[in-house]
């Protein structure tokens, strides 16, 4: 347990999506504190360059690395830990750096190898505007870390292990006294579901509020780590391609702008956040790859037709360069994303995080590719078949299932997850909550399902289904039906190759396993129940959670 010298102070610390911010945008716009009677301007220290926004903010760039090596803000200095700067990565190594004014813009660029990294300030403003720019993989992840001092702000919440010195897992997960985990990957959140994250306290909001992820992997439910929070400083990200959890191959090309925001406690201003920021200002700067709004296109939709209004629709769109997304209007299916790379993109339509429905489309510079009314299949999507019995819904995740939302955000093994074990009973009415989110090899494996069939349904074959949206280490389902029939052992579909069931992922690839169970399975008398056994089987994995698993989705019993 840290000492007191080490315990940080300050109010309460927040990681904050749109929805909150819409209260509380007022208080930190673009120029909050802008109010200091230095000039904005640009000076070179010898080791560095140090640029003054003119507001309250100085902040100065290695010359010789291009690591952001000091950020004041009204006097204190935030940046570095245990002798570490704020840099792409863990920083790029020697590398050209220069800088220069254009107007009310100064640029600092860093040139390393293929690698391009900016810095913009504004004057007037205690913003860092950042793009990166990577062309391949020479740098072997594409992070931002802004690292920050211990002691200014408090961070207890998941995402923090300040308080939970045993380590449980590798080097990244630890547990408290009291049982609960934390850990840098238990965001809760999606890409999708936050403009910002940072922490407030003392009269001060620092946060980076995140680019529009076009040259990110992952989609718009892709999670990852966000911040953290130890002894010995805390730590905000911007992640486009982190090789955890990965479901799509990595993007290159300039990605940007995110923000480093200080505030005067509020949230950034929502003038920043993506789909709302823009950067004419920066049009002329000479950033390599840069594409202004004049370069983009737009795709729009009428409406969706086909869809369950019980759940929220997405809608994205992907190529290989490329990826964007927006949400339907829940009344009609109406959509709009815009800000488009010119080009030609998969489109999907997903109810919740499951693909229903696809199509092909292409993007123009300047012009909006509208589309008539999508009608979505009935047969697209699962949760429409008829059933002899289901748990779950089809959703493209967990949700609904036992210690499913704890899961975004502790590890399995937490004092707050209830009992992995436990056999359910269709009827119950507690079919979903009763089970469990997660199945593994080595944990809960042959959950039971008991449930009756009628004389007709017993004197047929039946078509069992199994959704998945994660495995780890090949983990997948075989079954046995009344202990008399066993289905084979299905081959395991393309899944990520790293930790997700520990790290707060449950975002793979969505697989349907089918099982054709033959009528001799069924047991004859009615009023007997008849056993669904589920085993996990792998050849893979170690032991306890990281053990062969998978996560489920929907499981239920064709008519």
């Amino acid at each position: 347990m840290p000492g007191s010298a080490n315990r940080p102070v300050g109010r309460r610390s927040l990681v904050l999506g749109a929805a909150a911010a819409a209260g509380t945008a007022a208080l930190g716009g673009p120029l909050a504190g802008s109010a200091s009677a230095a000039a904005f301007g640009w000076s070179d220290d010898g080791a560095n360059y140090v640029v003054d926004t003119g507001a309250q903010l100085v902040f100065k760039v290695s010359k010789s690395n291009g690591d952001l090596t000091s950020l004041v803000y009204r006097g204190t200095e935030y940046q570095g830990y245990g002798g570490k700067n704020s840099h792409i990565e863990s920083g790029l190594g020697s590398s050209a750096v220069t800088i220069r004014q254009s107007g009310s813009t100064i640029l600092i660029s860093v040139a390393y190898g293929t690698l391009r990294h900016y810095y913009a300030a504004r004057s007037g403003e205690n913003n860092i505007y950042l793009w990166t720019d990577k062309a391949d993989d020479s740098v072997s992840a594409t992070r931002f870390i802004l690292r920050v001092k211990a002691g200014l702000f408090l961070n207890d919440e998941p995402d923090s292990y300040t308080y939970a010195p045993t380590a449980i897992e590798a080097s990244d997960v630890f547990a408290k006294s009291d049982g609960q985990t934390r850990s840098k990957h238990y965001s809760k959140l999606r890409v999708m579901d936050y403009d910002y994250v940072g922490w407030t306290g003392g009269g001060v909001g620092l946060w980076i509020v995140r680019s529009n992820h076009e040259k990110a992997s992952g989609g718009p439910f892709y999670r990852s780590l966000l911040r953290h929070q130890s002894a010995d400083g805390g730590g905000l990200y911007e992640i486009l391609y982190y090789g955890q959890n990965q479901t799509e191959a990595q993007r290159f090309g300039l990605q940007g702008p995110y923000v480093i925001a200080l505030t005067d406690g509020g949230a950034p201003s929502a003038s920043l956040f993506p789909g709302t920021l823009t950067t004419p200002w920066a049009d002329s700067l000479g950033i390599s790859g840069y594409v202004g709004a004049s370069g983009r296109g737009r795709v729009a939709g009428v409406g969706i037709t086909g869809r369950n209004t019980a759940h929220p629709y997405t809608v994205g769109l992907a190529n290989a360069a490329a990826q964007y997304w927006g949400a339907a209007r829940a009344s009609d299916g109406y959509f709009s994303v815009a800000g488009v790379l010119p080009g030609a993109y998969t489109l999907t339509v997903y109810k919740d995080e499951l693909a229903v429905y696809s199509t092909q489309v292409t993007v123009s510079a300047g012009a909006t590719t509208t589309l008539n009314t999508i009608a979505i299949p009935s047969t697209n999507d699962p949760a429409n078949a008829s059933v002899i019995w289901r748990i779950g819904d089809w959703t493209g995740t967990p949700k609904g299932f036992k210690n499913a939302d704890l899961m975004t955000y502790a590890h399995p093994s937490d004092v707050r997850a209830a009992p992995w074990t436990g056999n359910v009973v269709i009827g119950s009415g507690t079919e979903t909550s009763a089970f469990p989110c997660y199945l593994w090899k080595d944990v809960n494996n042959g959950i039971v399902v008991y449930f009756r069939l009628t004389a007709a349904q017993a004197a047929a074959a039946h078509t069992l289904r199994i959704g998945v949206t994660t495995a780890y280490a090949n983990g997948r389902p075989q079954v046995v039906v009344n202990d008399t029939w066993t289905s084979a052992i299905p081959s395991p579909p393309t899944q990520p190759n790293t930790r997700s069931l520990t790290n707060g992922s449950y975002r793979g690839n969505n697989h349907t396993f089918t099982y054709s169970v033959p009528a001799s399975a069924w047991l004859t008398d009615t009023g007997q129940y008849n056993t669904l056994k589920i085993n996990v089987v792998s050849g893979s994995g170690t032991t306890s959670y990281l053990s062969a698993g998978t996560a489920i989705d929907a499981i239920d019993l064709l008519a």
